[in-house]
């Protein structure tokens, strides 16, 4: 069986960093200026030297976003990053502009090429072209089912498939969205979506503008366009049959706990299936796991016929049990204590656990001390402060409090 790859999204280094930490194979980041997310969700070319450099070590691959739709200034500025990345010793780079494509060619044939969803690929013909294009791997898009998927990468099998499994959906054909632009003049197609299909809406008639339709009856309106969250772990082995080889979360904008979260429990299911795959179930854990995270309900989009998109409802908008409060700084052995960089507001007797890679640890709060070792009651963003943790834990553990209801 070939090992599918567990694609995870990483706006930022420590992201990168997270990701590595919690068990993805790849990454995928955004490069400044030329992708498709706001630009604190992209990496400057520094950063991405680091990152790339940091990955390698531990095996993991780096694919770079230029899916941008570019104009004709943003030429120039695409030729000289693909130089630079093509140095840097990027993986892959994920395309979706045609034009880009082909300067991509011009400059560095041997660089491998991934297309976006955004290029809306849904048939076999589709793939053998780009396969002509020199691209060696396809996003497919999200409009399809399993069984189209299926079809096409038994028909183009020299094409990889990588397919979401997890994260947020836009309701728009693969992605390309004009509201943003159309409301804000802000457009989702060059990176700047302001996510105004997250908005309350309601429908009027034109001659009763005061009297609007309510399409579910409560004060909120609707929320017709705002889909719920993309899951599909309990369903990896029908998406593995289906010829998939990469399986991709969605999330660049996300925080640092929800890449650790999502990560290890895709992880977890994974190797899991690898393991046993006529034996696989989706463990109840792993599902709880997935609701301590900021959500809006999960879907399985459009992979089965008998499931379509779904519009998230007016209770449930971004939704989690538990936030991050801090990352593992340092461990000190002699102590056994870990210096923890706050995040969000700490306090003695909060709820708090300490999520690893292979494990959950509940932390004691009882008592923490501040860098010169004086006890605190609470802890804000950006204090850092000493915990006990009886045995080693790594840099970049995150750390989590449940929330009080």
């Amino acid at each position: 069986m070939v090992r599918p790859e567990l694609l995870i999204p990483a706006g930022n280094l420590e992201k990168l960093r997270t990701a590595v930490l919690y068990g993805a194979d790849a990454v995928y980041v955004g490069i400044e200026g030329l992708s498709l997310r706001a630009a604190q969700a992209e990496f400057s070319l520094a950063d991405l030297e680091q990152g790339i450099r940091e990955a390698h070590r531990a095996g993991v691959k780096v694919y770079g976003a230029i899916n941008t739709f570019a104009r004709n200034s943003d030429l120039p500025k695409i030729a000289a990053a693909v130089e630079r990345l093509a140095i840097l010793g990027i993986d892959a780079v994920i395309v979706s502009d045609p034009g880009v494509v082909q300067l991509i060619r011009k400059i560095n044939p041997k660089l491998p090429l991934h297309l976006s969803t955004q290029a809306n690929t849904t048939n076999q013909e589709a793939v053998r072209f780009w396969k002509t294009q020199g691209v060696s791997r396809v996003v497919l898009a999200r409009e399809l089912t399993l069984a189209e998927i299926a079809e096409v990468a038994a028909a183009v099998p020299e094409v990889e498939v990588e397919l979401f499994i997890h994260g947020a959906m836009c309701v728009a054909y693969s992605g390309r969205c004009f509201l943003s632009a159309h409301r804000n003049r802000r457009s989702a197609n060059r990176g700047d979506c302001t996510q105004p299909c997250r908005w309350e809406y309601a429908i009027h008639e034109s001659t009763r503008p005061n009297d609007p339709i309510l399409m579910e009856t409560d004060s909120h309106y609707t929320y017709l366009l705002n889909s719920k969250d993309l899951c599909m772990i309990a369903y990896l082995p029908e998406v593995l049959r289906a010829g998939v080889t990469s399986l991709k979360v969605e999330g660049r904008m996300k925080s640092a706990y929800y890449v650790a979260l999502v990560t290890r429990t895709y992880r977890q299911a994974i190797d899991a299936y690898l393991r046993d795959p006529g034996n696989y179930r989706c463990q109840p854990e792993w599902l709880a796991e997935l609701e301590k995270t900021s959500h809006r309900g999960y879907t399985t989009g459009f992979y089965f016929s008998s499931e379509m998109i779904r519009e998230t409802t007016p209770e449930r908008k971004y939704t989690k049990t538990h936030d991050l409060v801090g990352t593992v700084l340092e461990y000190h052995p002699a102590t056994q204590q870990m210096l923890v960089g706050v995040r969000n507001r700490l306090a003695v007797g909060d709820e708090v656990d300490l999520l690893l890679p292979d494990g959950i640890l509940p932390v004691d709060l009882t008592q923490m001390n501040d860098v010169d070792g004086i006890p605190v009651q609470i802890a804000h963003n950006s204090y850092q402060v000493s915990l006990p943790a009886p045995a080693p834990v790594p840099v970049g553990a995150v750390l989590r409090r449940k929330m009080v209801d």
